[in-house]
């Protein structure tokens, strides 16, 4: 089974992803638009500068956050064309389809479950 370039992209998306500290990184960008990497640290007291460093990198290297250099500083953001939104679309599918399929069957949970089911998991 062949590997296309838009599933590596999704999974090294989804990789980035399963971090706990990644997921504040973007929440922080997702709230303040461009960040540098020294305010995006401020807002994460749960690790050190070096380790918002380290996990800047990978989120950078998934291609969900795009840097830009101003002179030694650094901003950051989330690439909204990027492979997330890639991911995203992936994710929307499924869900899609499984909300079809319980629907058919009669056993999809009534929309209100699902939707406090939803939050629960990003506030995880």
């Amino acid at each position: 089974m062949s590997v296309t370039n838009d599933q590596q992209s999704r999974e090294l998306v989804f990789a980035a992803l399963a971090d706990q500290v990644r997921r504040q990184i973007l929440d922080t960008l997702a709230s303040h638009g461009e960040c540098s990497a020294g305010f995006i640290s401020d807002q994460i007291s749960s690790v050190g500068r070096t380790t918002v460093s380290t996990h800047l990198k990978a989120l950078k290297m998934s291609g969900v956050v795009v840097e830009r250099r101003a002179g030694r500083h650094r901003y950051f953001s989330i690439d909204p064309a990027g492979p997330a939104n890639d991911a995203l679309q992936f994710l929307q599918g499924v869900l899609e389809r499984a909300l079809g399929a319980g629907e058919a069957t009669g056993d999809a949970p009534a929309p209100d479950i699902r939707e406090d089911e939803a939050k629960a998991r990003r506030q995880a």
